[in-house]
């Protein structure tokens, strides 16, 4: 065996990140978006992308976009990090057409992450309804989660993020900066949730210690939740989302400040949840799914999270549940990817984070 080969192999024996052979071919299907943010697929094939900016858009099946943007959309807050995010559909929406969104809601001086739902009728969201705004507003436009994933009962997750100048929060149960929520599909809050007893805290709140959380996903399967965040320099993780857990931000931490400077000692505490994996440097993730087409049986059952910084799509492989190690996949598109998504098709689809973003469909080489 030639030395080129043996040392990627010894790498992925040992469970480091490795770039894939090119075993599949990327395809752009769609272009013309605007900061693209969030992809989802309708049951007749179309799919709705959110532009951060705060359009909603309809797409067809042959990718053509549509030329008007779906009209009823709340207003979003737009600013740096600030728009329009997740875009998800309800689990019984061939029935109701219940479409949910989470955007940045407020002014600058005032703005948190909301959630709400509108019925999509002939591309229009009408009985649009606010379900929820993350407290306290805060001022500035950076860290505010928004990825949404439902669970088996129906309710919803949805994430949060610290608001960047207000990370000691995290850890205050009074309020949802820094926080994953759990809510009813109607907004109200469930009875069995973890903090809804405890005097003080805020009742939505499902787990606490998040820095800026934008990829979940429910493995329905395992039964298991996942989510990965932001850190700082450092410290992004991969989590296992328990109900009521504390996962320890800013109180232990991969990273350090973006100046350098120390922001805690401990990279572990007792009481508080570790992360199954920590990128350092940091990737930036972005979005998290679950790969279960029959494309690529190779990938079956692995978590693929999109990255900014890395410019990539990192593959984590499982294997009976257990991290197996990582791939990193596309760096030869030199593109931040905002959101990976397992198609109905068995396509992976991505979006890419910029003013002339793409939708782009990952099929098979052959």
């Amino acid at each position: 065996m030639s030395k080129p080969f043996l040392i990627p192999l010894l790498l992925s024996l040992l469970g480091s990140p490795v770039a894939q052979a090119m075993d599949y071919r990327i395809e752009t299907l769609s272009e013309g978006l605007e900061f693209p943010w969030s992809l989802a697929f309708l049951p007749d094939g179309r799919m709705l992308v959110t532009e951060r900016v705060g359009r909603l858009r309809l797409i067809e099946a042959d990718g053509r976009l549509d030329p008007e943007p779906v009209s009823g959309v709340p207003e979003a807050f737009v600013a740096a990090q600030a728009g329009l995010m997740e875009v998800a559909l309800d689990p019984e929406f061939a029935r109701n057409q219940w479409v949910y969104l989470s955007y940045a809601h407020g002014s600058e001086q005032a703005n948190n992450t909301r959630l709400a739902r509108g019925r999509l009728v002939e591309g229009e969201l009408q009985d649009v309804k606010v379900l929820f705004t993350a407290q306290p507003l805060k001022t500035g436009a950076a860290h505010y989660g928004g990825r949404i994933a439902f669970l088996p009962d129906q309710t919803l997750v949805l994430t949060l993020g610290d608001g960047f100048d207000w990370r000691e929060d995290a850890q205050n149960p009074g309020n949802h900066l820094g926080k994953i929520v759990r809510l009813n599909r109607d907004g109200s809050v469930p009875a069995d949730n973890p903090l809804r007893d405890q005097a003080g805290a805020a009742p939505e709140i499902y787990s606490l210690g998040h820095r800026n959380v934008q990829g979940i996903f429910y493995d329905a399967e395992a039964g298991r939740l996942y989510s990965h965040e932001h850190g700082p320099r450092g410290g992004d993780e991969l989590n296992l989302i328990e109900a009521g857990r504390n996962y320890g931000w800013p109180l232990v931490t991969q990273g350090v400040d973006y100046t350098g400077a120390l922001i805690s000692p401990y990279t572990t505490l007792p009481g508080l949840q570790p992360p199954l994996l920590h990128w350092t440097p940091s990737v930036a993730p972005s979005s998290l799914t679950q790969y279960r087409g029959a494309l690529f049986p190779q990938w079956q059952g692995d978590l693929f999270a999109a990255t900014l910084a890395e410019r990539s799509v990192r593959r984590i492989r499982l294997l009976d549940g257990k991290l197996a190690g990582e791939d990193v996949l596309f760096e030869e598109l030199g593109e931040r990817i905002r959101d990976v998504r397992s198609g109905p098709d068995g396509a992976l689809y991505l979006l890419t984070d910029n003013a002339k973003g793409r939708v782009l469909k990952v099929v098979p080489a052959d």
